[in-house]
């Protein structure tokens, strides 16, 4: 079995959640049981595989849609048997119940090895996103999963498919939108949240008229001066 970590920028020097085949005890029970969910917590589009567009050389990125099919919040993790050289925006996050994100995970393709065929190459990478049910809206932490393995659930592991980048077709258009969809709302996070609350009188508009007053009782007062010189 592969070790397994995550990544979400400069990859740890150790991959994190990592267990080696043959290992018994609690471990190997919890282990078990984790592969083996009862019910899917989580919905993904795609399901099952992670498009790429094959571009050697560079790093590239593939999108997947995950949501909250349960009626609990939902913790989830992307892990990956490659971290120094893919990661995932966000890393994890927790979804109330129905709530929909789009994750971006970024690859560094490596140039073909033994004269093949850039799309035949096999890639050995996948990538699996666990979950874990949580009480209500809590503060997203990796550290959740470490303190509830028995409760952590392998959703889906990912394989790897490269697609042709010159060529068109149903699969790369469909990750373009939701790359664009994924870009998009990293953008509207970004913005500070706006003001709803109802409008209150300014402080400037009560001096003004408080300013205006005076002017006229003053212009009054030089007016009864005047009048009694």
């Amino acid at each position: 079995m592969p070790l397994w970590g995550t990544a979400s920028g400069p990859p740890p020097p150790v991959a994190e959640g990592g267990a080696a085949e043959g290992s018994g005890g609690s471990s190997g029970a919890a282990a078990i049981r984790s592969l083996l969910p009862t019910r899917r917590r989580l919905r993904l589009d795609p399901p099952s595989k992670l498009y790429f567009p094959y571009e050697p050389g560079k790093q590239v990125r593939s999108a997947v849609r995950i949501k909250n099919v349960s009626k609990s919040h939902v913790a989830f993790k992307f892990q990956t048997t490659a971290p120094k050289s893919c990661f995932m925006r966000p890393p994890g996050g927790i979804l109330a119940p129905g709530e929909t994100i789009i994750a971006t995970v970024f690859k560094f393709v490596e140039h073909p090895e033994n004269n093949e065929k850039p799309l035949d190459q096999k890639c050995k990478v996948k990538f699996k996103i666990i979950s874990l049910k949580v009480k209500g809206p809590v503060e997203y932490v990796p550290e959740l999963f470490d303190e509830q393995k028995d409760q952590v659930a392998v959703e889906q592991i990912l394989r790897v498919v490269f697609l042709d980048a010159e060529r068109p077709s149903a699969q790369l258009d469909r990750l373009k939108r939701q790359l664009a969809e994924a870009e998009a709302a990293l953008e509207a996070r970004k913005k500070p949240p706006e003001d709803n609350s109802p409008p209150i009188v300014g402080e400037g508009l009560v001096i003004d008229e408080w300013k205006e007053r005076r002017e006229r009782y003053l212009a009054r007062q030089q007016v009864e001066e005047v009048d009694s010189v």
